[in-house]
C-alpha cells in the first residue's frame, strides 16, 4: 500500500519501513535518487555498512511499503534550485557512502541535496 501523494521534482520522499524510514529525492518521470542500503553480502540487520547512491524508479524503491512527500525542513531552510539538486545528485551516482543509523544515512543524503544541509531525525538516544 502507498500514500498516493504525487511528488514534484525536488520533493523528499519518506518511505516507512519497519523500525525506520528510508529517504529519497524525487527527480521526475517516476525516478528518485537515494542511498541504496548495503547489499545482500552485508550482515542482516547490521547497523552500519556501505550503501550506493542510485537513481531508480520510485515504485521499485518503495516496494510494498508506504511513502509520503515529506519536505520537513522547508520551514527552516530554503530548498536549493532543482537544477542544483539534480546536478549534485548526478555527481554522486555510483558512489559508496556509509549507511548507518548512528552517523550517516539516506536522510542525510537527500536533505543535503535539497537544502545543502545533511540532517537526520532518525538518531534517538536511548539511555
Amino acid at each position: 500500500m502507498r500514500l498516493r501523494e504525487e511528488p514534484k521534482p525536488g520533493d523528499l520522499i519518506e518511505i516507512s519501513r519497519i523500525g525506520s524510514s528510508h529517504w529519497a529525492l524525487y527527480v521526475g518521470d517516476g525516478y528518485v535518487i537515494h542511498l541504496a542500503p548495503p547489499g545482500e553480502d552485508s550482515e542482516a540487520g547490521a547497523p552500519t555498512g556501505l550503501g550506493v547512491v542510485k537513481r531508480e524508479l520510485l515504485l521499485e524503491v518503495v516496494g510494498n511499503f508506504l511513502y509520503q512527500v515529506n519536505n520537513h525542513l522547508d520551514h527552516l531552510y530554503k530548498p536549493r534550485p532543482i537544477k542544483q539538486m539534480l546536478s549534485s545528485g548526478n555527481e554522486m551516482f555510483g558512489m559508496e557512502m556509509e549507511d548507518s543509523v548512528l552517523s550517516r544515512n539516506s536522510e542525510h543524503l537527500v536533505t543535503d541535496l535539497r537544502y545543502g544541509k545533511a540532517y537526520s531525525r532518525q538518531l534517538i538516544k536511548v539511555w
